[in-house]
């Protein structure tokens, strides 16, 4: 049913700068309408732009926890919902849906900004009882999307971080992170804050392909290397990798990463929950159509015969042979390029709550 979607929707419009080829309602919608040609040719015109539209997301708070054995933190904070970096493949896609949008191009045009997001942060920080651990920003959506060059919400919650000594880790697809280098490189001398750069391939037409609107993959390494020089600990996150279309660049990522300056790597594999798996099959059938079903089988040889495992332990790396020697080629180029697997550890023993506004100054 899935593949039949696909094949109905990989023909219709395509707009400059998106990744998704359909706007499909979301999982909660009651109803679902599909492109009509009335024998007009209507079908047949040129789409008007697809501008990005803002809107202010009203959270009452800007924290978000979990727990997932999975993940090496449990608490994170993202400033926005929705990506302009238009990612296919993106597995927060899905969370479009919770907002009565679609998870295909709503989710990279409709984005929703946390305005108030340090101030947020701030009156949280300041909770009794609030216990510091590692803060994860761009474990969603990216904090270092193209509209966060004009909106500086990212930069606005490093700023709270930093006054607070609360360390930080941040993900990204984006070169717009080394503009927060003065705020980054004296957290980081302290050992509070370190950063990853997320490369999918080293081919740039590819790159255009599936992240439209984020930094070309030779952005990303130039970024490691401002990184690196700056003296913030730098990795790079290989993801996700694609089976059959973009796995074979595992060991050329990784060692262009640690030849800009990458100490450190991870990698995680493709993952198609809920409405992706529609998505990502359109784009296939529109960019790589021969490529289609040696993907689709090989994700499915990596997820127990399914496009989707969820199950935990598993979700990021997949199962079977394929992952196996997926996971052995991985531990080899690392050991041959000094790399580091994981996160640095950041110290958390540091954290106190700055002066706010109203204290009660204390006595000398």
């Amino acid at each position: 049913m899935a593949e039949e979607r696909a094949k109905r929707a990989h023909g219709g419009p395509a707009f400059k700068g998106r990744g998704a080829r359909s706007n499909r309602a979301g999982r909660f919608e009651r109803f679902e309408t599909e492109p009509f040609d009335d024998g007009w040719n209507g079908l047949d015109e040129a789409p008007a732009p697809l501008r990005t539209q803002i809107q202010p997301d009203a959270s009452r708070t800007v924290i978000a926890r979990n727990s997932s054995p999975d993940l090496g933190f449990d608490r994170s904070i993202n400033p926005y919902r929705g990506c302009e970096h238009g990612c296919v493949y993106c597995f927060a896609r899905p969370s479009h849906a919770y907002l009565g949008l679609s998870p295909g191009r709503d989710f990279e045009s409709r984005i929703f900004a946390k305005h108030d997001a340090a101030e947020l942060l701030s009156r949280e920080l300041r909770r009794p009882g609030y216990r510091c651990r590692l803060m994860a920003l761009g474990t969603n959506t990216d904090p270092y999307q193209p509209v966060e060059r004009r909106l500086a919400i990212t930069r606005g919650i490093l700023t709270v971080l930093a006054a607070h000594d609360h360390p930080v880790g941040i993900v990204t697809k984006s070169a717009l992170v080394t503009r927060d280098i003065d705020i980054l490189k004296p957290m980081a001398a302290r050992g509070l804050a370190a950063v990853f750069l997320s490369i999918t391939t080293l081919d740039r037409a590819l790159a255009r392909r599936l992240e439209p609107r984020a930094a070309a993959p030779v952005r990303r390494l130039e970024a490691i290397g401002a990184l690196r020089e700056a003296g913030i600990p730098v990795g790079v996150m290989v993801a996700p990798v694609i089976p059959a279309l973009t796995d074979a660049e595992l060991e050329a990522i990784l060692a262009a990463a640690a030849e800009a300056g990458a100490t450190r790597a991870g990698y995680i594999v493709l993952r198609l929950p809920l409405e992706i798996a529609d998505l990502f099959q359109e784009w296939l059938a529109r960019h790589a159509p021969n490529k289609a079903r040696r993907v689709l089988a090989q994700m499915r040889e990596m997820r127990g015969g399914r496009l989707y495992d969820s199950a935990f332990g598993q979700r990021q790396t997949g199962t079977g042979a394929s992952a196996e020697l997926l996971a052995k080629r991985f531990d080899l180029a690392l050991r041959r390029h000094r790399l580091m697997a994981g996160s640095p550890r950041l110290d958390s023993t540091q954290f106190r709550l700055s002066p706010a506004r109203g204290d009660q100054l204390k006595l000398l």
